[in-house]
């Protein structure tokens, strides 16, 4: 019988990917990683409630996020507040979240998806649920972006229309961020807006109060000047 060496092994990041895939597993953990995902930072007390545990697990907890750099942690004072390190860790945890959407077993009833989340919340800090998907449609439809699966182009179109709302995209607090990108929404499995444009447009309609943060959670308000800003505006159909 002639014996056959096996190949060595490539060096590959499966390792550190178990690892990271482990971390967030934990359900005390994936619903503390959850919770901040609107990008509004929280102090350790706040988010034991969120999950569901003792103060001393979700110091545990925090500090372990902190230390894989998942959460970053501000000092305020004596206090404490922790937010997504990067918006590179809700890029992973959005697209996570697409996936777990996704349901293997046609024939079971889909999975419940609160309705305010659905219309209208933030991913990080750019606008999702149909209100993102909405803007993001209408910015193409009047050739203000060029969007796909894969990439993002602000047009000289788009970049005129956003700057007539004052926004300048080349601030030093946005310039280390991809101007454009798409990150698919998970309630509504198609892309919406991302990167330093979206980031913009979301803080945009809060500073002309066209949307109201809810005092828990990521879904959002429109307000009724909201709505006819997105229609008017921005020719959305929302």
């Amino acid at each position: 019988m002639t014996s056959i060496d096996a190949e060595p092994a490539m060096e590959t990041i499966a390792p550190e990917l178990a690892e990271l895939a482990g971390l967030i597993a934990d359900p005390g953990r994936a619903s503390i990683l959850s919770r901040l995902m609107d990008g509004r930072p929280q102090t350790a007390s706040e988010l034991a409630l969120v999950a569901g545990v003792t103060p001393q697990t979700a110091s545990w907890h925090l500090s372990r996020l902190v230390e894989r750099a998942l959460l970053k942690v501000e000092r305020r004072g004596p206090r404490r507040f922790y937010r997504l390190a990067t918006p590179l860790v809700a890029q992973m945890l959005e697209g996570m979240m697409t996936v777990a959407a996704i349901d293997p077993h046609p024939s079971r009833p889909p999975p419940r998806i609160d309705p305010e989340m659905r219309r209208a919340r933030t991913c990080y800090d750019h606008l999702a649920g149909e209100l993102g998907v909405a803007v993001t449609d209408a910015m193409r439809d009047r050739g203000h972006l060029n969007l796909d699966q894969e990439a993002g182009e602000l047009t000289a179109s788009g970049r005129a229309f956003l700057g007539d709302f004052g926004i300048d995209l080349h601030a030093p607090a946005r310039g280390r961020r991809i101007l454009c990108r798409p990150c698919l929404d998970w309630s509504e499995r198609r892309p919406h807006l991302a990167g330093r444009a979206g980031a913009a447009v979301a803080d945009l309609a809060l500073q002309r109060d066209w949307i109201r943060r809810r005092p828990q959670g990521r879904s959002v308000e429109i307000t009724d000047a909201g709505l006819l800003a997105f229609r008017n505006l921005f020719g959305a159909r929302i």
